[in-house]
């Protein structure tokens, strides 16, 4: 099985086969009546959870190919659907409004349908007002944090730490942002917009020290993001490598899920897949959300609408 080995999903009846298994499964019966020939053999998942990136919900004229409004229906498919396969947890990864604060109390109430535990990301569209009116109004227990699932951590970084639109004008964030993106400005990075933002020494540190205390527990784990720091696009964390850097040191850590570049990438790095999930609120009437199953050797993409199905290996 290869890394991010991708799927397609096939329907289609074969009535040889059809009768010939309906045959053997009387003379099995004949045999046993307590056996069932059609008994499953399908490997369960230990867990399953959902994601849902850049629903970016507004009340708001579309806009080329980003249609607003209908993250509405969009996103109570993908609760219908989580409900029905009972996941164990959901993330959204960032941007659940595009820019207005009333927006919050339209879309909230359509994503808390979804049952079971919930967990929010902040994405760069979030902040029509300050970080921490936005932790605030989503019940985050910070801007990024982590929790465990089973023998697994979840790290869920917050890549608008140092950004020119998450802190007010003139704040220490603030001037530390402006200093990362002139210098990447001045390299010509690909990276450098304004849109994108970066990760602060303090979170770094933090970040280094769960990784680090997970290892010692023996824990695999998943972070989640809203920007991409991998490969290398013009959405990607401003200091994409030194957060690279922290997860490729950790040894422990199996994938990077993110949002923000709605078209979607994907690549495998060092032990780690960096898939980069393609936006819900792109086109008019196809979704795109996915359900992540995990099992002892990998992780399987159950991907929905424009989402690939993929299946990523652990090392």
């Amino acid at each position: 099985m290869l890394n991010g080995q991708t799927t397609k999903k096939k329907l289609g009846i074969n009535l040889k086969g059809l009768v010939t298994a309906s045959a053997l499964a009387i003379s099995l019966a004949a045999v046993s009546p307590t056996t069932s020939a059609f008994a499953k053999t399908e490997e369960k998942p230990k867990f399953t959870f959902g994601i849902v990136p850049d629903i970016q919900y507004c009340d708001c004229t579309d806009n080329r190919t980003r249609f607003y409004r209908n993250s509405i229906d969009k996103l109570m498919e993908a609760s219908q659907t989580f409900n029905k396969q009972d996941v164990d947890f959901t993330v959204q990864t960032g941007d659940l409004i595009d820019r207005n604060i009333s927006s919050f109390s339209t879309i909230l109430p359509y994503f808390n349908t979804i049952e079971g535990p919930k967990y929010h990301l902040l994405g760069n569209h979030d902040f029509p007002v300050t970080t921490d009116q936005v932790v605030d109004i989503l019940g985050m227990p910070n801007q990024y944090y982590d929790f465990k699932y089973k023998n697994w951590r979840f790290i869920a970084l917050d890549t608008n730490d140092l950004s020119l639109y998450a802190n007010s004008a003139g704040s220490e964030k603030y001037q530390q942002a402006e200093k990362m993106y002139t210098e990447l400005k001045e390299k010509n990075a690909i990276n450098a917009q304004t849109w994108n933002g970066g990760v602060s020494e303090e979170q770094l540190k933090w970040l280094h020290d769960v990784l680090e205390k997970a290892a010692k527990s023996h824990e695999k784990v998943v972070v989640f993001s809203h920007m991409p720091v991998y490969p290398e696009n013009e959405h990607n964390v401003w200091n994409s490598e030194a957060v690279m850097a922290e997860l490729e040191a950790a040894g422990n850590v199996v994938a990077f899920f993110n949002g923000h570049n709605h078209a979607g990438n994907y690549e495998y790095k060092n032990g780690i897949h960096y898939l980069n999930l393609k936006g819900m609120v792109e086109t008019a009437d196809t979704n795109a959300y996915s359900i992540l199953k995990v099992y002892k050797d990998r992780l399987e993409v159950d991907g929905f609408g424009r989402e690939t199905d993929r299946t990523l290996t652990i090392r």
